[in-house]
């Protein structure tokens, strides 16, 4: 008698209040204990934000599945190699946090053996892909 009915607003609310966040300069997960309102994870990524080399990698992630098959992926270091070519190891994590803020927009997948891996926690090798 005492029990509330839950309505379907009443869930939409509450499934959006737990929504998986994800921080906007890394694409890590954020911990549950950050500020609903946060966009970044810690002060670090905080205070790298984004610049015109994260876009740069995002865009030449981009034009890089779009000169593939559908069913192609890419690895990281093709995208930083694509943009320094002497230089590109300094640019690998860099690929790989625009692989990972492209994955919590739904535009790409992250793989590794040929399955999807959770981006905020997969470490080693891993390739780049459209969702299937």
């Amino acid at each position: 008698m005492g029990r509330a009915i839950r309505t379907q607003a009443d869930a939409t609310a509450s499934e959006s209040a737990h929504a998986e966040r994800t921080c906007a300069s890394c694409g890590r997960r954020m911990p549950s204990s950050a500020a609903p309102e946060a966009k970044w994870c810690s002060g670090a990524c905080r205070k790298h934000g984004l610049d015109d080399t994260d876009r740069a990698l995002e865009q030449r992630i981009d034009e890089l599945l779009a000169a593939r098959a559908r069913t192609s992926s890419i690895c990281p270091s093709e995208v930083a190699r694509s943009i320094a070519p002497d230089d590109w190891r300094p640019l690998m994590e860099p690929a790989r946090r625009a692989a990972r803020r492209m994955v919590a927009r739904g535009e790409v997948e992250i793989t590794q053996g040929g399955s999807v891996v959770d981006p905020s926690t997969a470490k080693g090798p891993i390739r780049i892909r459209r969702p299937r």
